[in-house]
């Protein structure tokens, strides 16, 4: 018989008819010997009862990252050390017994006991001198599904993954309840199931170890395929801005550098690209950008021969060696090599030229620019000198040949936009890596002059590479960069070329991002040297699609994918399909109005 306590007047409706508790908690709950079911969702906690002998760092991160809901606890309970050692001093008492007692009977050794006791004794030792500490650990975790079937196939892939690994897990029978409240926040342990642990495997157990490069400022590089985060990274946050893409032709690599053009821009930073195809020509036309054609036939010149002005912490006579010494290095690509006596010469005529035209160490570097000298200038001062005759023959045909269209001219171009594209791919091929340098020569003279926040952008570097002094040149830049607010990208699909190069791995160690996109199998194991790649990563690189590699950045490297939005995409596509269908769609816009 039950007794009820009748309510006083008035107080019935005094009480709240539906709290806050009410509207959380699940209109059910069954707790199964096996599972626990809240309303729709089924779930199963299991706990782990046994450890190897060894635990590698991160075993953690498969389980981590599956592709399913869970819970996971860590529980630890400090274990006095004093206890412990006389626990242990009677194991080693036992273990130590044994041994002897089998070697009374003339027994085989057994490497199991000798091993525990060596275990033991290290143990002991790491105790006494508070280099280890000993825990009660335990390791509970509770899968979530739709069905009981969803959940047994959880349930296999969770111990297929951990006994891999040596560990084994089992369910909480009969305890799922206290089970899923154990991985609750709630902070309290009450399977009880734990295993004795040194705080040096337990230093294994830290489970967030996929790597992860998103950060409060700069721009997206892409999605991390590994946890589909988002890879934001400022490039200028590392101790230099430089970068490297090595991938093979058709792989995004072009792509990718488009699109962080684009984002960059939209942050303020200056951009300017060395372009041996052209390609870059859309993308300068939609931010209203400046494209240089660079040709013999073109109306754009730059004069080697241009000199910046002096920084505050730079003295004249400074810029006037070091730019002496990069054109003697010039006129060695243009005249192919040169002599010892050849490039002493060389040297000492530059030195007169600009004398000629009063420019000299002493001289105001303010009136530098109004008296420029040309390649005509050089070839004058040659004509006048003893032992200059092979030289004089060979420079003409850059000041009154094919060629003087384009290299005996003054500058008339000017990078006052906030993104400049030097288009080289109507030049002759004998005739590209000459330009390039002239490119990069005054790019350097222009960036040098006043620092903003800048990327340079090199593509198809192979051909700078293919000569000592370009390739020393576009080192020297990668090097001195940062001092400028300068990060520099080196584009290359021809990677034995560029490696191969005395130059080439300085300037990959010298680049704080990488960005490998497919590669091809030629040229994989290379790679796979040269940025100590495993395995699982090489066969990623090769298996690849479109637009997917390894993006590493200082210590960090993850899977990337290059996504772009559909504005982004129309701007930068250089797939030929998607090319022609934006300038028919545009033709018929045109059409229409």
């Amino acid at each position: 018989m039950a007794l009820f306590n009748k309510p006083k007047p008035g107080k019935l409706f005094e009480k709240e008819v539906t709290g806050a508790k009410d509207i959380i908690a699940s209109p059910a709950i069954e707790v199964d010997q096996n599972y626990v079911r809240i309303e729709e969702k089924f779930s199963k906690t299991y706990f782990v009862f046994s450890y190897p002998r060894y635990l590698t760092m991160g075993w953690l991160s498969p389980i981590i990252n599956m592709d399913v809901p869970f819970d996971l606890s860590f529980f630890f309970h400090p274990i006095e050390t004093g206890t412990i050692l006389r626990q242990l001093r009677k194991s080693v008492t036992e273990v130590q017994s044994e041994i002897i007692e089998r070697q009374e009977k003339g027994l085989i050794r057994d490497p199991s006991l000798e091993t525990a006791y060596q275990d033991l004794e290290d143990l002991r030792d790491k105790l006494q001198t508070a280099q280890e500490k000993m825990f009660k650990f335990g390791l509970y975790i509770t899968i979530y599904a739709d069905n009981k079937k969803d959940l047994e196939t959880v349930e296999t892939s969770l111990r297929s993954m951990l006994e891999s690994r040596l560990i084994y897990i089992k369910p909480a029978l009969l305890q799922q309840k206290e089970g899923l409240l154990s991985c609750f926040p709630y902070g309290m342990d009450l399977l009880q199931v734990h295993s004795t642990l040194n705080t040096g495997p337990l230093s294994s157990l830290f489970p967030f170890i996929s790597f992860d490069l998103s950060s409060n400022e700069g721009i997206l590089f892409g999605v991390n395929k590994h946890n589909s985060s988002l890879i934001l990274f400022d490039r200028f946050s590392l101790e230099n801005a430089n970068m490297v893409i090595f991938a093979k032709s058709g792989s995004g690599k072009s792509y990718a550098v488009k699109l962080e053009i684009l984002r960059s821009l939209m942050l303020g930073a200056e951009c300017i690209i060395i372009d041996p195809e052209n390609e870059y020509k859309p993308l300068a036309d939609a931010v209203d950008g400046s494209f240089f054609k660079i040709s013999l036939s073109s109306d754009n010149h730059i004069n080697p021969f241009d000199l910046p002005e002096p920084r505050e912490d730079e003295t004249p006579e400074d810029v006037l060696r070091s730019n002496i010494i990069n054109l003697v290095g010039l006129t060695r690509i243009m005249l192919g090599g040169l002599t010892p006596e050849e490039d002493a010469i060389m040297d000492r005529a530059i030195m007169e030229t600009y004398a000629a035209k009063d420019i000299t160490p002493y001289s105001d570097p303010k009136k530098w620019k109004e008296n420029i000298p040309t390649l005509s200038d050089l070839e004058s001062v040659l004509d006048t000198m003893q032992g200059a005759e092979s030289l004089v023959e060979r420079l003409r045909k850059f000041t009154k040949g094919t060629f003087s269209a384009f290299f005996n001219n003054q500058s008339n171009i000017s990078m006052n936009k906030s993104l400049a594209v030097f288009g080289i791919r109507d030049m002759e091929d004998e005739l590209r890596p000459i330009a390039m340098f002239i490119v990069m020569r005054y790019i350097w003279n222009a960036i040098r002059v006043s620092m903003k926040k800048r990327i340079l952008v090199v593509d198809e570097a192979w051909w700078m590479m293919k000569e000592a002094d370009g390739a020393s040149f576009l080192y020297g830049i990668c090097k001195r960069a940062r001092k400028y607010w300068l990060g520099v990208t080196t584009i290359t699909q021809d990677v034995s070329d560029f490696i191969g190069s005395e130059y080439g791995k300085p300037i990959i160690t010298n680049s704080s991002l990488q960005l490998l996109l497919k590669q091809s199998p030629a040229a994989i194991d290379l790679v796979q040297k040269t940025f100590n790649l495993t395995d699982q990563e090489k066969y990623l690189l090769l298996e690849s699609p479109v637009g997917e590699g390894i993006f590493f950045a200082g210590q960090k490297h993850v899977a990337i994918s290059v996504v772009a939005s559909y504005t982004e995409d129309q701007i930068i596509t250089t797939s030929p399909e998607e090319v022609i269908k934006i300038r028919e769609a545009k033709q018929y816009n045109q059409e229409v109005v």
